[in-house]
């Protein structure tokens, strides 16, 4: 028999409970040894649940239990989970986590402890809740020179963008109903400001380049300026708005983002709607590979740390090899990468036309019969270096989106 200590009982620790109990003869038969739930740690109490028979508020009662094998931590936050989390693999247990925020911050160096001490450091539900990415990353995708790694990977966002697209409707009304849906948090800055894609997509990159890429070092923007009208103009160049999260290599210089984008419907990403997620890898043998699936939630999430609870039993004197390095990749000035821009103007489309092409060249003009006092174009490929200095001339833009 294998025991196993959760660290949280909130949504996704319920959920890892309630996988493990429901599921214990699969996943025991999968483990290839009886797995047990030993401890549970949380500082309240639930009153009638049957994780009283194991809950404990001291995490010093896990750490010093050497019948305990594995700990899942899905506490969320660097503190205390990072604390907990190192001390666990100093005494020789691996250590499962969704935990993004623990895993972009501190992943080289628990990496490093696990195979010090012969154990694992798993954190396959940190990017994309239950999309397998993660091990396909580190297990499948090793022939290949991977060039770039796109993802949707927040389900929150895409949520909200989602709905705005079909039906017309503003940021703050769509976000305050997927508050009320459970879709977003009370302070939903993580999600919206882009925060949570962009430690995600540092994991992804980290993993794929081998090397750490600073979460605070990548350019991000949220969704927070993106509105109806926006979408009235995506609608009618066929566009789809998402937010992406981005690494690409080109010419041995290494760029990462997380913006909102316009993409058409030939980009694999494009019907990935509502909560799910999608992430796409390229390779230079392979070509392009698609991961989708439930981005979030409780048992979605809860199903890739058990997973990742069945590898570290089946790796428990056996340590995985994970290439991060705590060397940092530098990253390039996103000003020096190029796309093309959808841009929104205050003024006249005839009149100010001659303005803008002085500005940007030769540019597609866009009007829309609802919308008074502005217009929108759509500028040629050109660098961001080079969108910033012509944006400087114009003293009457609105919004620019970057389109991919």
């Amino acid at each position: 028999m294998i025991n196993v200590a959760i660290l949280g009982y909130g949504t996704v620790g319920s959920g890892v409970y309630e996988v493990i109990n429901t599921n214990n003869d699969i996943v025991s038969k999968k483990a290839g040894d009886k797995v047990n739930i030993k401890y549970v740690l949380d500082l309240r109490e639930f009153p009638g649940d049957p994780v009283m028979d194991v809950l404990v508020h001291d995490y010093d009662v896990i750490l010093n239990d050497p019948e305990v094998e594995v700990v899942a931590e899905v506490m969320g936050g660097v503190e205390p989970a990072y604390t907990f989390v190192k001390a666990a693999l100093m005494k020789g247990k691996s250590v499962c986590t969704s935990n993004k925020e623990l895993v972009a911050k501190h992943g080289p160096e628990l990496i490093e402890i696990a195979r010090e001490h012969n154990r694992n450091f798993f954190f396959e539900a940190s990017c994309g809740g239950g999309i397998p990415i993660i091990r396909p990353l580190v297990e499948c995708i090793t022939a290949d020179d991977v060039l770039e790694i796109t993802g949707i990977l927040n389900g929150t966002t895409n949520y909200i963008l989602s709905k705005m697209s079909r039906e017309g409707l503003g940021f703050d009304e769509v976000l305050k109903e997927a508050q009320e849906l459970g879709y977003a948090e009370r302070n939903p800055a993580a999600d919206v400001e882009g925060f949570d894609a962009c430690r995600k997509i540092a994991i992804l990159a980290s993993l794929t380049y081998g090397k750490n890429v600073d979460f605070e070092q990548i350019y991000t923007e949220g969704i927070t300026k993106i509105t109806d009208v926006d979408f009235k103009y995506a609608n009618k160049l066929g566009y789809s708005v998402k937010l992406f999260g981005k690494a690409r290599k080109v010419a041995g210089k290494f760029y990462a983002y997380v913006a909102p984008v316009m993409i058409d419907a030939s980009h694999p990403l494009y019907s990935v709607n509502d909560v799910f997620n999608g992430i796409m890898v390229k390779g230079n043998v392979l070509g392009d590979v698609m991961f989708y699936g439930s981005g979030a939630g409780k048992l979605p999430t809860a199903s890739a740390v058990v997973s990742d609870v069945v590898d570290a039993i089946r790796h428990l004197n056996d340590n995985v090899y994970i290439e991060w390095s705590s060397d940092n990749l530098e990253l390039t000035d996103i000003k020096e990468s190029e796309k093309k821009f959808f841009v929104r103007m205050k003024g006249n489309a005839d009149s100010d036309k001659a303005a803008v092409e002085a500005a940007f060249g030769a540019v597609e003009v866009l009007t829309l019969d609802d919308v008074e006092g502005e217009f929108a174009f759509v500028t040629s490929t050109i660098t961001e270096a080079k969108y910033d200095e012509a944006a400087s001339g114009l003293d009457n833009i609105i919004t620019r989106i970057r389109i991919e």
